[in-house]
């Protein structure tokens, strides 16, 4: 199994870090020293997928928190960060009082990726997604505003997140051929019952599936994974290896297209879930825990 998988015009590794639960983690947010040598520990995995977005923030006025920790990490590595790609997101707001909302105007989208150009200090973000429809708005014209980008060189490669199939078409009519670069959905043992379908239409067309919270999520999810899924930690024993690194295992044998961004706030947590790259699964053991897990 190959190391690395292409979003677009990238070349990145298998695995991506999902930093978010370097600022949403409420009592168990690691300080800013932590969360930075998380990045490190990412990096010196051979992780080099990053992905943040505007709202990972302890509050409504923090917005940006995330995306800030992540420059700084980029930074202060002792390694050649070039070939690091960063990943992030804009059109879901935050306002005074935890007032969460959506806005895909053209607009607002311009004003959030200026703003997270800004933070990671880059001429051009390497990879954008729409983070969440604005149902108020037509899928097709908010997608033009993120082609638009592109053509304008502020963002180097164009993602959606949380779409289905139908706005996944709509999205490839938008852009053209090629110009839809990535997927990013849930998908994870607990949950891929409105994903499988838009993990295989991805693998059909060439385009980045990326699964998020793919060991189940922050709220206990990765931990459970042994107790709730005996498949798992039968084939994770069989191999020595943690229930994580056999869940990621699985996952990257979906499709070569496939790129789990497990999250983590401990170092020793990616630095496990990066291993799952060097874990040969077999044929048979694929399809047992398919079997046993996919809702399809």
């Amino acid at each position: 199994m190959s190391h690395h998988r292409r979003i677009g015009q990238f070349t990145v590794s298998a695995i991506g870090l999902g930093a978010m639960p370097l600022s949403t983690g409420g009592s168990t947010t690691p300080s800013h020293d932590e969360a930075v040598a998380v990045v490190h520990a990412a990096l010196d995995a051979g992780i080099t997928l990053i992905d943040t977005a505007d709202i990972y923030a302890p509050s409504w006025d923090t917005m940006g928190h995330n995306e800030s920790i992540v420059a700084d990490a980029l930074r202060s590595w002792s390694g050649d960060a070039a070939n690091v790609v960063v990943a992030t997101k804009g059109g879901i707001t935050r306002a005074e009082g935890e007032r969460w909302g959506r806005d895909g105007s053209p607009a607002y989208i311009r004003e959030a990726v200026e703003r997270s150009r800004e933070r990671l200090g880059v001429d051009a973000i390497d990879l954008y997604y729409w983070h969440r429809p604005d149902r108020s708005r037509l899928y097709a014209e908010v997608v033009e505003t993120f082609g638009q980008l592109k053509a304008d060189g502020i963002v180097k490669e164009v993602g959606v997140s949380n779409a289905n199939v139908e706005e996944l078409q709509v999205a490839v009519d938008v852009l053209g051929e090629g110009g839809l670069a990535a997927v990013q959905n849930e998908f994870s043992p607990r949950f891929n019952h409105t994903s499988w379908r838009e993990l295989l239409w991805c693998g059909k067309r060439g385009i980045a599936f990326l699964p998020w919270s793919p060991l189940g999520g922050t709220g206990g999810g990765a931990a459970a994974l042994a107790e709730r899924f005996g498949v798992l930690t039968e084939v994770a024993d069989a191999h020595g290896v943690s229930p994580q690194q056999a869940t990621l295992a699985w996952q990257l044998a979906l499709g070569e297209h496939v790129i789990p961004i497990p999250g983590a706030s401990r170092p020793a947590s990616i630095v496990d879930s990066a291993r799952a790259m060097d874990l040969e699964l077999t044929a048979d053991e694929v399809e047992r825990i398919s079997a046993a897990l996919l809702q399809r």
